[in-house]
């Protein structure tokens, strides 16, 4: 089967195109033959050497790719949840083997059924960022109608579902965004968009139940900012897990009587987020939003595109034509 590994951090030039063995799959795990696949920021970061997280995790030769959407191929002994012919999409080993290939095997509770109503392309932009997305708005942020939200980086491939999300329970969202976002957010349903080259949100919102930083850009004055406007005993998450908060940035949340959390920290759960995804998409409350599709042998291009982090929705890498 092909493969992108690298062999060497740097840059996108560093990935290379293998031919490697198709994977066994051990007794809790299926193999997937992998339709296709998505770029996200960890996948650069992962190229180029890793974050404080994530290097002493990482081991050359690596494969690169969070996101897999495709059909289970073989199971294992121990798989119940899960047949040959079933389409599936999850997030496979990370850090791991990676999905930038042509079949991959990885643990059966990784995966879900993938909705009915989309196509690969579509449901391999999903996974990482819907386990991001899920987890601050449902899961921590616990949103309920009449509250709310506030996302940053809105139209982002996070920050999109996270709107999504957060208006299929209900609440009042405002996003910031660049203003060629601003007709795309309305439409997946923002109540309000903020320009975050122009305007200043802190002066245009108040007494905000949860804040969400999807926001690809590490800046501790945005955390501090939203403090000054989050709800007494609100909640603020950022995905930023590789720069944590300091101790004013603390101090100013507790002030409030708020949390102020990273997503993640053992409260994901693969099963919870990627089903309750596949139910809002199918209901037709929610829809992948794909960018571009690249193919398997661009996936350098794909990579460039997304370092500069102006990407609307997902880029997507097609590792085979759907039938």
């Amino acid at each position: 089967m092909k493969a992108i590994r690298v062999h060497a951090f740097g840059g996108p030039e560093v990935m290379q195109l293998d031919e490697l063995p198709v994977p066994v799959p051990a007794a809790d795990e299926i193999l997937v033959k992998v339709y296709a696949s998505s770029v996200n920021p960890a996948d650069y970061i992962i190229r180029q050497g890793g974050n404080e997280l994530l290097r002493p995790l990482l081991k050359l030769p690596l494969g690169l790719g969070l996101d897999a959407a495709g059909v289970v191929a073989s199971v294992g002994a121990d798989v119940k949840d899960f047949k040959v012919g079933d389409k599936v999409y999850g997030v496979p080993n990370f850090p791991g083997d990676g999905s930038y290939a042509e079949y991959l095997a990885a643990k059966a509770i990784q995966f879900a059924p993938m909705p009915a109503n989309i196509s690969f392309n579509e449901a391999g932009a999903l996974p990482s960022c819907a386990l991001i997305a899920w987890n601050a708005i449902v899961d921590l942020g616990r949103v309920k109608a009449g509250q709310k939200v506030l996302i940053h980086g809105a139209a982002g491939g996070v920050g999109n579902l996270a709107v999504q999300f957060a208006k299929a329970r209900g609440a009042y969202v405002s996003g910031t965004a660049s203003p060629h976002n601003f007709d795309f957010l309305k439409a997946l349903g923002a109540d309000e968009v903020i320009d975050y080259n122009t305007q200043d949100f802190a002066q245009l919102l108040q007494d905000i139940d949860l804040i969400f930083n999807a926001s690809p850009v590490r800046d501790q004055s945005i955390r501090l900012k939203s403090a000054a406007i989050i709800k007494e005993g609100g909640t603020f998450v950022c995905s930023q897990l590789d720069s944590p908060f300091n101790e004013e940035t603390k101090a100013a949340y507790q002030a409030k009587g708020a949390t102020c959390s990273m997503v993640g920290g053992g409260s994901i759960s693969y099963t919870s987020s990627l089903a309750g995804t596949t139910q809002l998409i199918e209901a037709g409350k929610v829809r992948s939003v794909v960018s571009k599709v690249y193919p398997l042998a661009n996936v350098a291009d794909a990579h460039r595109e997304s370092e500069t982090k102006h990407v609307r929705g997902k880029l997507v890498i097609e590792i085979r034509k759907e039938n």
